[in-house]
């Protein structure tokens, strides 16, 4: 998040050191952010809802990485480092989502509690 800030809202300078930023790409990674620390809390609180949340931000990466290649294919200009990043950062969510679903699969299958007779 601070470097995409940087690269969003920085000086002339900041902004002119990203390169060849692809704008879509910036906004993503800037927004993606906040959905990244929330669905991170959510899986340390071990919230129902967090394999959700790796799972949307897992596929909303694949999607937007998928549209950086059409904006690469169609002969736009991007810098290398930004597939590199994209890869690693796809890679990362689709483990965390398959990691985080099989958890919280097994949280759900608990022993039951003996209630004590009165």
């Amino acid at each position: 998040m601070v470097s995409g800030s940087r690269a969003l809202f920085g000086t002339q300078e900041m902004r002119a050191a990203v390169g060849h930023a692809v704008p879509f790409v910036l906004w993503f990674d800037f927004l993606a952010g906040f959905v990244y620390l929330l669905a991170g809390a959510a899986l340390l609180a071990r919230r129902n809802w967090a394999g959700s949340a790796s799972l949307f931000v897992a596929a909303s990466t694949l999607l937007v990485f998928g549209a950086f290649g059409v904006h690469v294919l169609d002969g736009g200009t991007y810098e290398l480092r930004t597939i590199g990043a994209m890869t690693l950062r796809s890679l990362f969510w689709i483990v965390v989502t398959v990691v985080a679903f099989r958890a919280l699969k097994k949280l759900r299958v608990r022993v039951p509690v003996r209630v004590p007779e009165v």
